[in-house]
């Protein structure tokens, strides 16, 4: 949560004046007889190798020690805004109820690829966090390690703060407006409401568990898919391996389970095709070359 303000943990550095203190010294008359048969590998790179990947790793675990730190920080302080009644949960069904019988305003949080797969009629649609569109080292390399640390398999982006967020609030939402703040799952939207609240909204009220915990009969819908699968994505969603697909699977029956069957089945049958297709690729090019 970088965009909460906690600063960042020093680096890591290791210092080489160990290796060179263990580092001989050769005497001018002292001679190597075999370099000219076989060349010396630099040892000196190769520390610098050692030392930068050591500094890498030291590096990711500072990061994901400071992630700890701070969602336990921010979780204190949510607790805080909800125990002393500045900020006051609703479950999705209540949050449905307030929206028809008393036209409270649902203000939707979540990111884009989330929102344009469901959200709730008459929402007004503001991200917290949202897909970012900068391709500086930074960004990259945060895009890079979330894909390769699950992105691939979750579908989950890399998201950055919006810095418009409270801006754009604060142009449609005068501070005594009644808001109900939701996301997918409750965590961007309880952050929301404490970055509304520090900002002078008082009539802040947060759907627990977020739009997933929705049934359909609790809200309103529009958009392709129910609130249930707004969140998930990639490789589990494309073979239906997600916890919100088993549920729904359950309860559609065989023909919905069939389908993510055949796409497995699909995947394995393209991949063996390749596998054959490569070792006829490769037979053929021998063939080429022998002739």
């Amino acid at each position: 949560m970088e965009a909460v303000g906690f600063p960042s943990l020093n680096t890591h550095t290791i210092s080489c004046s160990s290796f060179l203190k263990r580092t001989p010294t050769k005497l001018p008359y002292q001679t190597n007889h075999l370099s000219t048969s076989r060349p010396r590998t630099p040892i000196y790179r190769t520390h610098q190798i050692r030392r930068s990947a050591t500094r890498m790793q030291a590096d990711n675990e500072d990061f994901e020690l400071k992630q700890m730190r701070d969602m336990a920080a921010a979780k204190k302080r949510w607790d805080a805004l909800i125990r002393d009644g500045k900020v006051k949960p609703l479950t999705p069904r209540e949050a449905g109820y307030a929206i028809q019988l008393s036209n409270k305003t649902l203000l939707d949080v979540r990111p884009s690829t989330e929102h344009k797969k469901a959200w709730v009629k008459g929402s007004t649609w503001i991200p917290i966090f949202d897909v970012g569109d900068e391709f500086d080292a930074g960004t990259l390399s945060r895009k890079i390690m979330g894909f390769t640390m699950g992105g691939w398999w979750s579908g989950v982006p890399t998201l950055s703060y919006n810095n418009q967020f409270l801006s754009k609030v604060d142009e449609k939402f005068p501070k005594d407006t009644d808001l109900i703040v939701a996301c997918q799952k409750g965590l961007r939207s309880i952050a929301a409401c404490e970055v509304l609240y520090n900002a002078g909204y008082r009539n802040l009220f947060w759907v627990q568990g977020g739009l997933e915990a929705a049934e359909e009969e609790d809200l309103v819908r529009e958009g392709p898919q129910p609130f249930k699968l707004a969140g998930i994505g990639g490789v589990s969603e494309f073979l239906g391996w997600t916890d919100q697909q088993r549920a729904a699977a359950a309860k559609e029956g065989w023909g919905y389970r069939f389908m993510f069957s055949a796409r497995l089945v699909g995947i394995f049958l393209v991949a063996d095709a390749l596998f054959l297709g490569g070792q006829q690729l490769v037979h053929y090019l021998q063939d080429i070359r022998s002739h």
